[in-house]
């Protein structure tokens, strides 16, 4: 499981260093992509992102909006893998999309990381803690 935040530099070669703690569930490769509802990377542990893979394969064919999430999500995925120094190389379309800078932030969120512009992430995790009470709320409500 991926928990905590991280602060990270990405160097001139588009390559971060992924935290020491993650590293050993990422050891078999990764798949990078866009993140969902937010300008961020998805970072799947290779085993992981066959789940993922499965439910997008079941998505209904006949259904227009559920094809192009398919064809949009996995044509941006890379597969990667750690180097001996434990960095991931980012692709620059994937930097471009998620408008990373220099500095960035790691984020793990249960089964997946996910990769922030800092600025951006600075300015989820504002309006994140501004509404946590009423979000937590909601999901005590949904039964969590």
């Amino acid at each position: 499981m991926f928990l905590g935040t991280f602060s990270r530099t990405i160097d001139d070669k588009g390559r971060v260093i992924i935290p020491a703690k993650f590293r050993e569930e990422l050891a078999d490769g990764l798949i990078i992509s866009i993140g969902l509802n937010e300008k961020c990377l998805f970072v799947f542990p290779r085993e992981e992102s066959k789940s993922f893979e499965e439910k997008v394969k079941s998505l209904p064919l006949s259904k227009k909006e559920a094809q192009g999430f398919a064809r949009w999500f996995l044509s941006q995925a890379s597969d990667e893998v750690l180097d001996q120094q434990g960095r991931i190389a980012i692709p620059g379309h994937l930097k471009e999309y998620a408008g990373l800078n220099k500095d960035i932030v790691i984020v793990g969120v249960s089964g997946r990381l996910e990769i922030w512009d800092r600025g951006k992430w600075e300015e989820f995790y504002h309006r994140a803690s501004q509404r946590y009470a009423e979000i937590s709320e909601d999901m005590t409500a949904m039964g969590f």
